[in-house]
């Protein structure tokens, strides 16, 4: 659940959740396996908006911060390409969630080619 807060607080980064960052968090919670109530819960978190500040960082553990730094790339990549406000906010995130820089900069790189080959496959 807090992989999937920490993902509504990137959605709204520019100041709205578009439709297709709505569908990942979706395909997220079903991934997850989350209950009906869990995602009834996500879905109403992210109705407002969030900012990185609520990134819920004591509830993540080592491996779900990096986890959520993956998912939240790929988010910025939903729309086609990632804008620099984007990757500004990744680096962002980076901080809060406490990774160090060269683990950040390797993880943002290889989610990044992730990224651009499952938007490759969607062509």
């Amino acid at each position: 659940m807090a992989i999937l807060k920490g993902l509504c607080a990137v959605a709204w980064a520019d100041g709205r959740v578009a439709a297709e960052e709505r569908e990942v968090i979706d395909a997220l919670l079903e991934a997850f396996g989350a209950s009906r109530s869990e995602a009834a819960e996500i879905r109403a978190y992210a109705a407002t908006e969030k900012r990185l500040a609520d990134v819920p960082v004591a509830d993540l553990s080592y491996d779900d911060r990096r986890l959520l730094l993956q998912h939240a790339v790929l988010l910025t990549y939903i729309d086609g390409e990632q804008a620099d406000s984007e990757l500004k906010m990744l680096e962002s995130l980076c901080e809060v969630l406490g990774i160090p820089g060269a683990e950040a900069s390797g993880l943002l790189n290889a989610a990044s080619e992730r990224a651009k080959k499952l938007l490759n496959l969607l062509d």
